[in-house]
């Protein structure tokens, strides 16, 4: 689901007093998530994604208050770029907690882009409420973050082009964006790494068969 340029991965809640919580699914979770920033360019502390769980336990506790883990870091390379990470609690979210985040979030600091790690579900009022934000913000289950995705055996490696790669590439060999083979928005990597329409990524595919090969996937 999309709206105004912002993509929505069906996810789930939000914010809760301080509800008991599996500790070692929220610690899981915030490591994919820092790693998945990292990824994205995005500036993480090394220290921060390997804390270990008994670290992590000694920071945050077992009756976890999830406004703790918020996240928020600037891009690497784009100091223009920052985004927020909300981790929400176990209780339906509904279109009033969805606004007392936004107020919640735009009240501390200047984001371009806003994820929210849900546990429940997620009301449509709620959704259309999401579609109104002046930024990119995007919903994910707490399930989908459990295991980096990246890290699978058999998943091969992304790499994102930057606008030069990709136009070099479209040169080369004389083709137009559309003729590349296609990727979608919903496929779990491209939401990984936050792609957007139009993105084109380097595919490497690694085999104890056969010889590793490469193929270019545009977003669409």
């Amino acid at each position: 689901m999309e709206g105004k340029g912002k993509e929505l991965a069906i996810g789930p809640s939000l914010r809760n007093e301080s509800s008991v919580i599996d500790s070692h699914s929220y610690y899981l979770a915030r490591r994919t998530t820092l790693e998945m920033l990292r990824d994205r360019g995005y500036e993480v502390s090394e220290e921060e994604i390997n804390l270990s769980l008994q670290e992590f336990r000694a920071i945050y506790g077992e009756r976890l208050n999830v406004d703790r883990l918020r996240i928020s870091t600037q891009h690497r390379s784009d100091s223009s770029k920052r985004i927020a990470v909300v981790f929400c609690g176990s209780g339906m979210v509904k279109v009033n907690a969805m606004r007392g985040i936004a107020a919640d979030v735009l009240s501390r600091e200047s984001i371009t882009g806003l994820i929210l790690v849900l546990e429940n579900h997620i009301t449509n009022q709620a959704l259309k409420a999401v579609e109104l934000f002046s930024f990119k913000v995007e919903l994910f289950q707490i399930t989908d973050l459990l295991v980096n995705i990246t890290k699978h055996v058999l998943r091969p490696k992304h790499r994102v082009l930057n606008d030069k790669e990709k136009e070099s590439l479209l040169k080369k060999f004389d083709i137009e964006e559309k003729q590349l083979p296609r990727l979608s928005k919903k496929d779990p990597t491209a939401r990984y790494y936050g792609l957007e329409k139009g993105q084109v990524v380097k595919v490497t595919y690694e085999g104890e068969l056969t010889e590793s090969h490469v193929t270019y996937r545009c977003v669409c």
